[in-house]
C-alpha cells in the first residue's frame, strides 16, 4: 500500500478507514445530519479531505477533533489508522461531573405515589 498516496479522498470514506465510526454508513449518515466539520465547514459525505484538513466529528459523549495526515482510502488495522491522524480532542469530563442517577434499592418494590411526585418534581416535569 506504500505506493497507492492518494490526494484526496471522501470524507464519510476516510473517517470509516481511520476507525472513527464502525460502518461507512454511520459515516455518510453522521456527515447528512451535519455532526461533520472539514476546515469548519458542514460536510457533505463525498466532501474531499486531503493532508492537514482538520475534521470535527461530533456526537456521542464528546466532540472529536482530528487533523488528516495521511488519506486512506480502505479500511486499515487500527496501528495505522492511528498514524493517519492527529486527535487534538479536547479530554473528556471526569467521571465525577457527569450526573449521577438515582436508584432505587433492590426489592423495594414500585414507588408510592408521594415517591413518584418526589421524583418527577427532581426530573424537573
Amino acid at each position: 500500500m506504500p505506493g497507492t498516496e492518494l490526494a484526496n479522498t471522501r470524507v464519510d470514506s476516510w473517517l470509516w478507514a481511520v476507525r472513527l465510526f464502525k460502518s461507512r454508513s454511520q459515516a455518510t449518515a453522521a456527515c447528512r445530519a451535519g455532526h461533520v466539520r472539514v476546515n469548519g465547514e458542514r460536510a457533505k459525505p463525498a466532501t474531499g479531505v486531503k493532508v492537514g484538513d482538520e475534521v470535527v466529528v461530533r456526537g456521542g459523549e464528546r466532540e472529536r477533533v482530528v487533523v488528516v495526515r495521511r488519506i486512506l482510502a480502505k479500511r486499515v488495522g487500527a496501528a495505522v489508522a492511528a498514524e493517519a491522524l492527529t486527535d487534538n480532542s479536547p479530554p473528556p469530563p471526569p467521571p465525577v461531573v457527569r450526573a449521577a442517577v438515582p436508584q432505587r434499592d433492590r426489592g423495594a418494590g414500585r414507588p408510592t405515589k408521594r415517591e413518584r411526585r418526589e421524583l418527577q418534581r427532581l426530573r424537573g416535569y
